[in-house]
């Protein structure tokens, strides 16, 4: 295990060699590649029924808990979700504090333009520094042997409606962050700084070549250049200005192409007919060079969204032999239900499937144009404004939102906790307003026709777009999972289950029910020679939104109230971290 003292690196390499060590969780998915895969084998496939509780630790605060901690040295870092306390846990003393942060924020003026939920997704560690990515934007570093500010930069304003769920991302020697906002029409775009905390570029989704930090020539989408004014293009007069694309999901990054990955957001607004065009390049994955910002490849997935898919969820970087050639891809889980594999060197696009049979929006991807063949009777565009489209698949929370995916080296197989859920849609006409809500449509989101449960957790080929087994749950599963070399996957559930299963099977091998619903993610490290996974539960997000902010009519919380209505018999508010480990 690491010692007090950390090794000396140069901030460039430091991450890049702890991340190595599978006795820490360095960053959010353990690595730069997302894949959210341990190395540590004491916990597997035969001893898992026999984990115990091993020490518990309550946050204090009653909202959603996405994301996960943090483990360096003998110190777990803990976050919650607003106010955004950051807590140093002694892990040689069963999780006594060693010093607690909590920012000041002005809770009118954040929490009521929070899109679903107070939630945020981490922390993130480099040069000595625990980065908060604060729900106002405000990007803190802390000092992480005494959790004092050593700078802070609030990047933009949350009376406009701009706010922060996601972490803070620390590539080599930069810090890239997001913003959040769509559902208030804030124009999406990454920021990067040093580790000083100086600015060193902003680039937006939409808009100017110049400001998007693209090259007409040079940046390519399905291998051909994106052209001159290639988003001024796709938009109807200056509405790109409020044209959504936020960025608030996971970012991974490819140190030796030195490439950075994420995805945009949905086009504001969610009424369809108010913006014609492509509105590019909303619902896209960049790849963009991290030292200059400029974006090498992009793909549209949902060109002109009319469902609310945004394209934010998780790229896995995989090196996966398609065709009988082994490929550095990129795979990605998107909300309109479709997972992607791609040529994360070049965009080439390689797969594109259902990974959830009831998706029904599209027949399929045309694998030259890139472009989902929509269907006409679920197009909430061609039945208009005001006519409600019904039994659309998936629905606007997607076959799977931001809760992130595995990938298992050893298997093979990505890990997927999915959502399996179907909706009714309803645009109207909308005006902006700074600050204001700029969604226009009504929704109502139901199981599939026929069906009682709302999610899957499956495994996936990637190679070939199949699915291996899937294991139904009664709610989505909005949680994270963890595979790791002992052969155990691990995920957890909105009733607040810690599960784990066989990864070739899917078969469930333990399940212990934890004091509220689960939708942050699974992790594990070692310490003093003994293998601990932990979870965060606290129900939340936009499948717990009518728990967490007392909502109760059907089409509240943005159509998610009424599908996951039955949860309140399952659980109820709390925030904890829970730690298991095999018995003494």
């Amino acid at each position: 295990m690491l010692s007090l003292t950390l090794p000396v690196y140069s901030v460039a390499d430091e991450l890049r060699e702890m991340q190595k060590n599978p006795d820490t969780w360095v960053m959010s998915a353990g690595n730069y590649a997302n894949t959210r895969y341990s190395q540590l084998s004491e916990i597997n496939l035969d001893n898992v029924k026999d984990l115990k509780m091993a020490w518990s630790f309550s946050t204090g605060v009653l909202r959603g808990h996405e994301g996960n901690s943090l483990i360096i040295g003998d110190v777990m870092y803990v976050h919650t979700p607003f106010p955004n306390i950051v807590y140093a846990l002694d892990l040689n003393n069963d999780g006594a504090m060693k010093w607690k942060y909590e920012p000041k924020q002005s809770y009118d003026e954040t929490v009521p333009v929070m899109c679903c939920d107070v939630v945020n997704r981490g922390l993130s560690y480099g040069d000595g520094k625990i980065f908060l990515n604060q729900a106002d934007t405000t990007l803190v570093a802390l000092d992480m042997e005494t959790g004092e500010v050593v700078w802070s930069d609030k990047r933009d304003d949350p009376r406009t409606g701009a706010t922060n769920t996601g972490n803070a991302n620390v590539f080599k020697d930069k810090i890239i962050v997001g913003i959040s906002g769509g559902e208030f029409g804030v124009r999406g775009y990454v920021q990067a700084y040093d580790v000083s905390g100086k600015t060193l570029y902003k680039a937006y989704s939409t808009g100017p070549d110049d400001e998007m930090m693209v090259d007409p020539q040079n940046t390519t989408a399905m291998l051909q250049p994106i052209g001159k004014d290639s988003s001024l293009n796709s938009w109807h007069g200056e509405q790109w200005k409020i044209g959504g694309g936020t960025t608030w999901g996971w970012f991974s990054y490819d140190p030796d192409l030195n490439l950075v990955y994420y995805g945009s957001g949905n086009p504001g607004t969610w009424n369809p007919v108010q913006r014609p065009g492509d509105n590019r390049w909303s619902m896209t994955i960049f790849a963009r060079d991290l030292d200059t910002g400029m974006a090498k490849w992009v793909y549209q997935m949902t060109p002109h969204d009319e469902w609310d898919y945004d394209g934010v969820n998780e790229m896995i970087l995989a090196d996966l032999e398609i065709g009988g050639t082994t490929r550095k891809t990129l795979v990605h889980f998107d909300r309109n239900g479709f997972g992607y594999t791609l040529d994360r060197e070049t965009g080439e696009l390689l797969v594109a499937e259902k990974y959830d049979p009831a998706v029904n929006w599209a027949t399929h991807v045309d694998m030259e144009t890139g472009r989902p063949q929509v269907v006409s009777e679920y197009s909430t565009h061609q039945n208009g404004a005001d006519v409600n489209s019904e039994g659309i698949c998936p629905a606007a929370l997607g076959s799977k939102d931001q809760q992130p995916a595995s990938f298992s080296p050893k298997s093979g197989i990505f890990y997927v906790p999915t959502n399996h859920v179907c909706m009714d849609y309803e645009p109207f006409q909308v005006s902006y307003t700074a600050g204001q809500p700029y969604v226009g449509a009504t929704l109502s989101m139901y199981p599939p026709e026929g069906e009682d449960h709302l999610g899957n957790f499956i495994a996936w080929d990637a190679t070939k777009g199949e699915i291996v087994w899937s294991k139904p749950e009664p709610f989505s599963v909005w949680s994270g999972a963890l595979s790791t070399a002992g052969d155990v996957v691990f995920y957890g559930t909105l009733e607040g289950y810690l599960k784990a299963v066989d990864p070739e099977s899917g078969e469930e091998l333990f399940s212990f029910k934890t004091p509220s619903g689960i939708i942050g993610n699974v992790n594990t490290y070692e310490h003093n020679g003994r293998q601990y996974v932990a979870i965060l539960s606290g129900i939340g997000g936009w499948a717990g939104i009518g728990l967490a902010a007392g909502l109760t009519e059907d089409t509240a919380g943005l159509g998610a109230v009424g599908a996951y209505k039955s949860l309140s018999s399952y659980t109820n508010l709390g925030g904890q971290l829970t730690v298991f480990a095999l018995p003494d």
